[in-house]
Order: C-alpha cells, then structure tokens, then sequence
C-alpha cells in the first residue's frame, strides 16, 4: 500500500498556493514576489508550482481573481436580502479596507491596477470584475431612485461612477495614507458620499 501513487487533489493545492500568493504580496510587495518564492512559503520544491502555474503571470492572474472572489463572497453575505441604499452601503463597507484583512487584499489589488495599465490581459480581467461591481451598483442606485430613498434627477450612470471612483481610490489611500483614512474614517467620507445621493 506504502507504494501507491498519493491523489492530489488538484483544485485544492491551486488554492493553496492562490492563498500564499497573495499573503506574500501583502508583505513583501509585488515586485519581489517570484515562483520559488510562494514554493518555499507553501512547503514545495522549486519547480512544483509549474503544473499549477507555468508563469509567474498566470500565477499573478489566478491570485487577484481569487482576491476578487474573496470580496464578493462577502459582498453577496452582506447584501442578502437588502435593496436600494441598504445594499449599495452593505456592498460598499465589504470593499472598503476596513480591517487587517481587506488592507492586505488591498495590497495585491493596487499592484495589479499597475499591470491591467500595460497588459490587456490583465485589464481585461480588472474589466470584469470591474464590470460586475458596476451592474451591482446601477441596480442598487436604480432601486433606491425607484423607492423614492435617493433623488429622482439623479444620473445612474454618474452616481455610479463616482461610487466606484471613491471605492478603488480608498483602496490606495487606506493603504499610503492610512492616518486619514482608517476606517472610521473610511466609514464617514462613504456616508458623506452616499449622503449626496439621498432624497430630501
């Protein structure tokens, strides 16, 4: 029995090392990061990842769509059952860096914004997620004009915009310029924003 193959299992052990990336990322930068890097912090030999991930760029990929994922894993907790303002501001306090956690996934997002500037496969993988959080917060925005909880005149598209503008902005200042925006603070500048969006 000793001398049977062991099973891998191979979802799993992509999300093993998807977990270390990002964890390496979030301390030691982007730039630094390499394959045998994330191999020596997951416990594997040097060259084991290349089944997994043949490039570091595959790796980088893998790790800001699981990093999104992770986001909107509490996005969807947090809105269940909730419309309208309820919901835009339940959505928007899960992307803010309110925490250790969401700092550190903040810290992965910044450097891949970076890349998506340079390589279109990489934007066009910001674009999705991008465009996903942007049909959320239409209907949110929307529901709430239609409940009479936002201002009628208001423009969808424009308030939507400058949600998301504040949202991936607070990702870099909560990061570079953490004195002013903890998360508090964070939390007060949202209620401001969405403030200018209520109905009188």
């Amino acid at each position: 029995m000793d001398d049977m193959p062991k099973i891998v299992d191979h979802d799993a052990r992509r999300l093993e090392l998807v977990e270390v990336t990002w964890r390496v990322i979030a301390r030691r930068g982007f730039d630094g990061v390499t394959l045998r890097d994330v191999a020596a912090e997951a416990g594997f030999a040097n060259g084991a990842l290349k089944p997994y991930f043949p490039t570091r760029a595959s790796l980088m990929r893998a790790t800001f769509t699981h990093v999104f994922g992770r986001t909107n894993a509490r996005i969807e907790r947090a809105t269940r059952g909730l419309d309208g303002l309820e919901a835009l501001r339940s959505f928007a306090l899960e992307v803010l860096p309110m925490d250790a956690d969401r700092l550190d996934e903040a810290r992965v997002v910044i450097p891949f914004w970076q890349m998506a500037i340079h390589e279109r496969e990489f934007a066009e993988v910001n674009d999705e997620a991008m465009a996903q959080w942007r049909a959320l917060i239409r209907h949110w925005i929307s529901e709430g004009i239609g409940g009479g909880v936002l201002r009628g005149e208001i423009r969808v598209d424009h308030a939507s915009e400058s949600l998301l503008t504040f949202l991936m902005g607070a990702q870099v200042v909560a990061v570079l310029d953490a004195k002013f925006n903890t998360p508090r603070l964070l939390q007060e500048q949202l209620d401001a924003h969405l403030g200018m969006l209520k109905a009188d």
